[in-house]
């Protein structure tokens, strides 16, 4: 579990809410439905109107990868990656075949048949950096749905302090109506602008990170399997593949 994630939203909006009470506030004062119901669910249906069914789908199961780390580490990868170049170089490529259905991960599996099926290393680049750069594109649109989420919430937010203040100009003649209108329509900002910056737009910004992490290990895979299908030493495909780590891993 990627702990960060968790513990920054709970600081995030511990902060808000102990700021409020630090201030003398009540908490049940910024706990409002309408006002939720306004930003949230204005929100929600702005981001079906923008996005087809399938993208939003996307951006709700890729919510994991803000929440969890990779499996496996990418040293442990090296090592699987130098483990099966030595044993091509001791026992031919078509000895990797029964290492295939060992793999987990989709991509590096695919890779590997296509080292064991005898393709040449600029096709099977070629081959590999077209399924990166679609992973690239498909799974950052799951980002951008929580970007648009963490523009449209502000904004909504206003929205909620417009009607708000439409409910207090309406009942001027009764004032014990006017607190509840000015609770929603200072709630809904609070609501729409503390939303998109403690949730929305860092989900977002954590996504894209994870998924450009997952794109270099890929790019790590794509040197691994050209480096076995070229018949290179072991030890050397391992020190090359490091370069793909940050200084603190190679350690």
């Amino acid at each position: 579990m990627d702990i960060l994630t968790i513990v920054g939203i709970l600081i995030g909006f511990a902060s808000v809410i102990g700021g409020q009470i630090l201030e003398g506030g009540s908490v049940n004062s910024i706990i409002q439905l309408t006002a939720a119901l306004i930003v949230f669910g204005g929100t929600i249906g702005a981001i079906l109107i923008n996005y087809p069914l399938h993208t939003f789908l996307l951006a709700v199961k890729n919510l994991k990868l803000a929440l969890f780390n990779r499996r496996t580490s990418p040293k442990t990868l090296i090592s699987e990656i130098a483990n099966l170049a030595g044993v091509a170089r001791k026992n031919g490529l078509l000895a990797l075949e029964e290492r295939i259905k060992g793999i987990d991960d989709p991509f590096f599996r695919k890779g590997l048949q296509l080292v064991v099926d005898g393709t040449e290393p600029k096709l099977l680049r070629e081959i590999l950096e077209i399924d990166l750069n679609y992973y690239e594109e498909y799974y950052n649109s799951s980002a951008k749905v929580f970007e648009s989420a963490g523009g449209y919430a502000p904004t909504l937010g206003i929205l909620g302090a417009v009607l708000g203040l439409i409910h207090v100009m309406e009942n001027l003649a009764e004032p014990e109506k006017l607190g509840a209108g000015i609770a929603v329509a200072f709630v809904a900002t609070v609501y729409g602008v503390g939303s998109a910056n403690l949730l929305w737009l860092p989900l977002a910004g954590k996504l894209k990170s994870k998924i450009r992490e997952e794109a270099i290990i890929k790019e790590m895979i794509i040197e691994g399997l050209i480096s076995i299908s070229e018949g290179e030493n072991p030890k050397r495909i391992e020190e090359k593949l490091e370069g793909f780590l940050m200084e603190s891993d190679r350690k």
